[in-house]
């Protein structure tokens, strides 16, 4: 089901796409936080209360981190949240820690089965596909998400908070992300499934939004804004007919 809102022209600017990943590119998975750090300090052979401390500290390092995401649009690394409990990156231990850490998460990384068809149509029409993202986790970890699931050739430009100084929905990123794919933001629609950061944020730079309202989103994640969409969008395979629409293309 697609639901066009009348404030959108039929228009034939649009040259490029750019994509959300947690939650729109992967499906949404309701995810404990707390339990990526267990599985950190279980890796790192922590003993028990020793464990509990230590993922309670990265827990909070995290969320701190994502809260000033949230209130001043600054971005932040893995590594931060590592050095901010005083561990060091590059030791054995938190190597084996990064290494459980990454197996808790493989299961929450893969493609959306909808994505490479619609990647594909809108290639097809000669539309250029973007990623933009925020994360904690370096472009070629992405990168090998993208490879492993066979959709790496399909993106034109991708970038990720992690390396630049802001997150979404500062203007500067998606700024970044429209100067990446060599297109202007206003012939740029972003899509993803939150509203604050996928809708307000690229309209502010003058791109078309479409939301995918398919996330439980966590109250605490939220922030209170006014925006509306310039479409909704209740499947990922709708993307292409709104686009393809909104540009006069067909495929």
């Amino acid at each position: 089901m697609t639901e066009h809102l009348a404030k959108t022209p039929v228009r034939s600017d649009v040259q490029a796409v750019i994509f959300d990943w947690g939650g729109t590119i992967t499906p949404w998975h309701t995810i404990d936080l707390r339990a990526q750090w267990e599985a950190f300090a279980s890796g790192m052979g922590a003993i028990a209360c020793a464990r509990n401390g230590l993922a309670a500290a990265l827990y909070t390092a995290e969320e701190q981190a994502w809260r000033r995401g949230r209130t001043d649009g600054s971005s932040a690394r893995l590594e931060d949240v590592l050095t901010a409990v005083g561990l060091d990156p590059q030791d054995e231990a938190t190597a084996a820690g990064l290494a459980a850490y990454r197996e808790f998460w493989e299961p929450h990384t893969f493609t959306h089965p909808h994505i490479p068809e619609v990647w594909e149509r809108l290639r097809a029409a000669g539309l250029r596909v973007g990623v933009l993202s925020n994360t904690l986790w370096d472009a070629q970890t992405h990168r090998g998400f993208f490879a492993r699931d066979e959709v790496l050739h399909l993106i034109d430009a991708d970038v990720y908070s992690s390396h630049t100084p802001w997150v979404k929905p500062r203007p500067e990123i998606f700024a970044a992300a429209a100067q990446s794919l060599g297109v202007d933001p206003i012939a740029c629609v972003y899509v993803g499934d939150r509203s604050y950061e996928d809708v307000h944020g690229p309209q502010v730079v003058g791109m078309r939004a479409i939301w995918i309202p398919h996330s439980d989103i966590p109250e605490d994640q939220q922030v209170s804004h006014e925006a509306t969409p310039d479409a909704v969008a209740h499947e990922l395979s709708d993307i292409a007919d709104i686009v393809l629409g909104w540009s006069g293309r067909s495929t």
